[in-house]
């Protein structure tokens, strides 16, 4: 069996916000989903996320996806 490799998508949640002041708390119940699901998101452990989620997210944050989510360099 293969190894599955890291991804290198790294979320942003945690500056988003701080810059607005908001809890994760608050969010989820702006989002209309679970702490523990954006905790998820936020500590880089999600193996996917719904279109749905991430506009709600960057509906609430006022930001773009871009703003969310990075993707890291490849490494040589």
């Amino acid at each position: 069996m293969p190894v599955e490799e890291p991804h290198r998508i790294v979320c942003r949640l945690d500056e988003l916000l701080e810059a607005r002041g908001m809890t994760l708390a608050a969010l989820a119940d702006e989002v209309g989903v679970t702490v523990v699901n954006l905790s998820v998101l936020k500590n880089n452990r999600a193996k996917a996320v719904r279109f749905s989620t991430l506009t709600a997210i960057c509906d609430v944050l006022e930001c773009t996806v871009g703003d969310l989510l990075e993707v890291r360099p490849l490494r040589t």
